[in-house]
């Protein structure tokens, strides 16, 4: 029992709530490089990547684990985006350090939810089935690749009006 569901309902409402995180990121982003208005779309997605960081502490495992290390950079990364976006306003650096932030904590959930793909999927894990491999290599080089370009260009084009 974890929280008082069985593991099998915790495990499916993290991955729930890890897809929505991810659905809503790709939205933020999205929106991002239109250099449109992320206001409902960004708290939900800082939301539910908070939450699915959180929730990945409460798998019943012995010692620490790499997901933990990424659930715990990932939380350092949504603190500063969340003081970046509520409370420095985006203004001056602190709209590029926003967008940085938000990119990263997406790219932090995509590539778990990678890892978690060659382990799971009969297909990719017969391509990976140690994760060491080339076919996973290049699937974490492509994604990183598109992160980074993504990132840059919202970098640039993002300039939401000043709020205060």
């Amino acid at each position: 029992m974890v929280l008082g569901m069985s593991l099998e309902t915790f495990t499916f409402v993290h991955v729930v709530i890890s897809m929505v995180g991810i659905m809503t990121g790709i939205i933020v982003v999205a929106v991002m490089l239109q250099n449109g208005p992320i206001a409902g779309w960004n708290g939900f997605f800082l939301a539910t990547t908070i939450l699915t960081s959180v929730t990945g502490f409460f798998f019943p495992v012995k010692g620490l684990l790499p997901s933990h290390i990424v659930g715990i950079i990932s939380l350092v990364v949504l603190a500063i985006a969340l003081f970046a976006y509520y409370g420095r306003h985006l203004m001056g650096p602190w709209r590029a350090v926003y967008v940085v932030c938000a990119v990263i904590a997406l790219w932090l959930n995509v590539f778990v939810g990678t890892v978690q793909s060659f382990g799971k999927f009969t297909y990719l894990h017969n391509l990976a089935p140690n994760g060491s491999e080339p076919p996973f290599a290049v699937a974490q080089g492509l994604i990183l690749i598109l992160f980074i370009v993504a990132g840059f260009l919202a970098v640039r084009r993002y300039h939401p009006p000043l709020r205060t």
